[in-house]
């Protein structure tokens, strides 16, 4: 993932990413356009990844900590991983486990 200078990633103890500081104009105009979608979330989905796994690994998430997040088997989270588009309520789970809206999943 290729990050901004602007941008803080806080790791907790096990040395894994927790917190994300941004600026604060960064986070308004995130609030204003909540739908904005990285430019590395859509190459990796031209190179042929589903939206939801193109979002995982931009986010830096194992399929593990994604299905721990949704309560959740990880291989359970890898078959919901693999379907282009899941049904609304499937997005809306994945969506709330990334921190995005469930609009930035329907490509």
């Amino acid at each position: 993932m290729k990050l901004s200078k602007d941008i803080q990633i806080i790791n907790d103890a096990e040395g894994k990413p927790a917190f994300v500081v941004i600026l604060y104009a960064q986070y308004v105009a995130q609030k204003i356009q909540p739908n904005l979608i990285p430019h590395e979330v859509v190459s990796r989905m031209v190179d042929g990844a589903t939206p939801i796994r193109a979002w995982r690994e931009y986010l830096n998430l194992t399929q593990e900590e994604v299905a721990n997040r949704m309560g959740i088997s990880q291989p359970a989270f890898a078959q919901q991983e693999a379907v282009s588009k899941p049904r609304k309520a499937t997005r809306e789970k994945i969506a709330a486990a990334f921190g995005i809206t469930a609009s930035q999943l329907e490509l």
